[in-house]
């Protein structure tokens, strides 16, 4: 079979490899389409290294159809649409004894710690897939693992009908965690993002939100504005490494700042860099500040909605481009990533 290798950092090369044989216990599934991540952006140079062990197969959201079926699977068969969860927990830690899952000391991912999607067949255990409905289009199938980071995102926050929301952040996983709030809330939700063209796509995308970007007004001061001077119910920050912006806090600080008394803020941006906080802000609201890492058992969630054409999946999808071209479409993302939500690989 043909699979996209990283040969050495910054090198893709797309190349036949042995194709997995399955086994006992096991499902082979051709892939249909591979999403590339923001993770994937940051395996590519090395930012990983060692976790990552090159040359090896990245890829981490996939999907595709079942090809065969190995001695002892059961519910599956040949032609099943399926979405491949690609995390392993350890079962072991305390977390994972206390069944939760995300915050796993040894959690590896397909695609991340061994080979993964960006291939044209992988073999994996059953419990790892996730069927959808014949008529969902495979380039939607390969978005149900970022579309579940928004939907654990929500349910990490508990967010319910009637909440209004702020969302630092309108790159893909801020996108995802838009979407999977309107599900739950018919609330106004407002977007904070100095970039216009992610602002646009989640006005043109979906109902009841405000987009605001910082480079013209405070967000904070607009929200509030919007509220009557009460806040939001909830605040993600989905921002990571953020933008400098003179005379606007940091998207954290920003965050507590737009809360109502005893607000949630939601905090999933990944970021080397310290973000200050002034505790006495969140302390005088007795707000929480409140973690979201991956996904946990949101796969079904997401697909249901995703069956029944609830969700936007097209509103994330910025390219498609034939996986043999991988290494261009890492060159066109790492170029500009501010132009891309999601660029996906066609390996059909």
């Amino acid at each position: 079979m043909k699979a996209a290798v990283l040969e050495t950092y910054n090198n893709f090369v797309w190349k036949d490899v042995p194709s997995p044989v399955v086994t006992k216990g096991e499902v082979l599934v051709r892939i249909k389409f591979a999403s590339i991540c923001g993770t994937d952006m940051h395996i590519f140079p090395g930012d990983f290294h060692p976790r990552t062990s090159i040359p090896f197969i990245p890829g981490h959201e996939m999907g595709g159809v079942v090809e065969s079926v190995g001695e002892g699977v059961t519910g599956f068969e040949q032609g099943d649409k399926v979405a491949i969860d690609p995390i392993i927990w350890c079962n072991d830690c305390p977390a994972c004894k206390r069944k939760h899952y995300p915050a796993c000391t040894s959690l590896k991912l397909l695609g991340v710690d061994m080979d993964g999607g960006f291939a044209e067949k992988i073999s994996v255990p059953p419990h790892m897939l996730f069927k959808t409905a014949p008529h969902l289009l495979d380039e939607h199938v390969a978005l149900v693992e970022i579309y579940g980071i928004g939907f654990h995102a929500n349910n990490r926050a508990k967010t319910k009908e009637g909440d209004t929301i702020a969302i630092w952040g309108g790159g893909r996983v801020g996108q995802v965690i838009l979407q999977a709030a309107r599900t739950k809330t018919k609330g106004t939700i407002f977007l904070v993002d100095p970039l216009e063209n992610r602002l646009e796509i989640a006005s043109k995308y979906n109902d009841n939100v405000v987009i605001i970007n910082p480079k013209k007004e405070n967000p904070v001061d607009a929200i509030k504005a919007h509220t009557n001077g009460q806040g939001v119910d909830i605040a993600f920050e989905a921002v990571g490494h953020a933008e400098d912006i003179e005379g606007v806090y940091t998207p954290i600080r920003s965050a507590i700042q737009s809360l109502r008394g005893g607000g949630k803020v939601c905090v999933l941006g990944l970021s080397d860099e310290p973000a200050p906080i002034v505790f006495k802000e969140l302390i005088w609201k007795e707000a929480q500040i409140i973690t979201s890492r991956v996904s946990d058992g949101e796969f079904t969630e997401v697909i249901n909605y995703l069956n029944a054409g609830v969700l936007k999946p097209d509103a994330l999808i910025s390219k498609v481009m034939p996986g043999s071209q991988i290494q261009k479409a890492f060159e066109l993302v790492q170029k500009e990533k501010e132009k891309y939500l999601k660029v996906l690989l066609d390996f059909s």
